[in-house]
């Protein structure tokens, strides 16, 4: 069994999507609107939004998103993705892209828990925990 985070933009989700491909890298797969069968039936003004967007990491991780439909979009609140490493040089790399040009919440620093976690909100808007798992937590 897995949980596998579904995520919605307002219309920039390629863009974020994009930007998660290069930091995390892996398989990126988008579908736009216009790409459906029934393209022929989809506004004009929506035909680029993203159907389906998929990143699969090169360790089976997968996180996925769409577009709203335009008027249903709004702020993601009370969740986060939460992306753990064992390497704490990694979780910095990532921490340092996710939150560049967005909210810090909590700076990325060691607690009682991990040599290193953050919480950001980035750029696109996806708030996200970042977490350096423990040497010893194997």
């Amino acid at each position: 069994m897995s949980f596998i985070p579904y995520l919605n933009f307002g219309g920039n989700c390629r863009e974020a999507f994009t930007a998660y491909h290069q930091i995390f890298g892996g398989e990126l797969d988008i579908v736009a609107m216009e790409d459906m069968p029934e393209a022929d039936q989809v506004p004009s003004e929506q035909a680029g939004l993203v159907m389906n967007a998929a990143l699969t990491t090169a360790d089976g991780h997968l996180l996925m998103a769409s577009d709203a439909r335009p008027g249903d979009f709004g702020p993601v609140q009370h969740m986060y993705v939460n992306y753990s490493t064992s390497d704490v040089a990694e979780a910095n790399r990532v921490w340092q892209a996710l939150s560049e040009g967005g909210t810090v919440e909590m700076p990325l620093e060691a607690t009682f828990w991990s040599p290193a976690f953050g919480v950001c909100v980035d750029r696109f808007g996806t708030p996200w925990m970042v977490n350096a798992e423990p040497a010893d937590a194997g």
